[in-house]
């Protein structure tokens, strides 16, 4: 009825959980209730405190590995990703998962496969063998997946990806309201004349580009063809792309706002408007996209962008698996988009007069 002893080495000095019976003054029954989730109904309120007192003063923690047995669980969630030693926002996606499993008495095993389908499949079948309670899936650039077998073998969620498959649910950043929200911030303070630099044909840069039109239509403005950009991801896309639409423009004909695909591209933004002499944000406004740890708020000036939801997709994808190991029951294979957060600082100003 107790459930598992703990079995400790002669001589360990770990405190068992019938050292906090006799300390607490009550039965090894009582102690198992309490720490197997089982004292509602069976223990009273102050009872309850008295053992966890006592287990706090002895220093005492249940024995997981015999805790998992009780349960048939491992009180463990695996998760595998295609490059947590490169991505600048895996950190936060990680922390957002692990505080997450960590608040339901979970540990996060992380794996990185490099981006190797072979490996990949290995990773999965590793932590399967090792009977982990559910998996995550991650990746640290949004596209389509193709979903390791493995992974419809117990409770899985995608994080920050899509199945190509459409067979497991997913928790991806709102990429077209993001947009949306770009363009309002220079739309608000009065531009007009906006353009888009950055991006290729993936899906964020599609849905951003999406988002920002769908904003400027609202408010009757068409974006020239001239004025999208398509020039990649990095600082030299975004400096050359700045020079296409500024570079020996007159002012009252060029571009008083500028959303650029991610903030490496806004940094090339801003290089090329220093080159031009064009003050921002006087005569030109920047919005980026990401909120890049260690850059973007370091830029002259420090950027305004809106923030991709990486710490809370960990969250969520991690809060999707520990309820549906809770319940036994596989969540539907859907989609749920989180926001995409502004972060002000000091690259957007008001539309210049002229």
């Amino acid at each position: 009825m107790g459930g598992i002893e703990e079995k400790q080495p002669t001589g360990s000095g770990r405190p068992t959980s019938r050292d906090v019976a006799r300390l607490a003054g009550v039965s090894h029954t009582a102690v198992s209730f309490v720490f197997n989730g089982r004292a509602e109904g069976n223990l009273s309120p102050a009872t309850q405190e008295r053992i966890r007192r006592a287990a706090a003063e002895l220093g005492y923690r249940p024995d997981p590995v015999a805790r998992g047995l009780r349960r048939r669980r491992t009180a463990v969630i695996g998760l595998v990703t295609d490059e947590i030693a490169s991505s600048p926002f895996a950190g936060r996606l990680l922390r957002g998962a692990m505080e997450t499993a960590w608040d339901s008495e979970h540990l996060v095993l992380t794996i990185d496969s490099g981006g190797d389908p072979a490996k990949e499949d290995a990773a999965v079948a590793e932590l399967l063998d090792r009977r982990v309670d559910g998996i995550i899936y991650a990746a640290m650039s949004l596209r389509r997946v193709r979903v390791p077998e493995g992974l419809h073998r117990t409770h899985s969620v995608l994080a920050n990806c899509l199945p190509e498959d459409d067979s497991l649910p997913a928790v991806i950043p709102a990429e077209r309201a993001g947009g949306r929200t770009a363009a309002r911030l220079l739309l608000d303070e009065g531009h007009r004349r906006v353009a888009m630099v950055g991006g290729q044909d993936d899906i964020a840069s599609v849905d951003r580009l999406r988002g920002f039109r769908d904003a400027l239509r609202a408010e009757g403005i068409t974006v020239p063809k001239e004025w999208v950009v398509r020039s990649g991801g990095e600082v030299t896309g975004g400096y050359e792309g700045a020079l296409h639409v500024l570079d020996g423009v007159p002012a009252d004909r060029r571009p008083t706002g500028i959303f650029c695909y991610n903030d490496r591209v806004a940094a090339g933004v801003l290089h090329a408007a220093t080159r031009l002499g064009i003050a921002v944000p006087g005569e030109l406004s920047v919005v980026g996209y990401d909120d890049q740890e260690h850059m973007a708020e370091f830029l002259t000036p420090p950027l305004t962008t809106v923030a991709l939801p990486h710490r809370a997709m960990g969250e969520a994808a991690a809060r999707l698996v520990l309820d549906s190991i809770d319940t036994g029951r596989t969540p539907p294979a859907t989609v749920r988009r989180l926001a995409c957060p502004v972060i002000s600082r000091a690259s957007v100003g008001p539309a210049p007069s002229r």
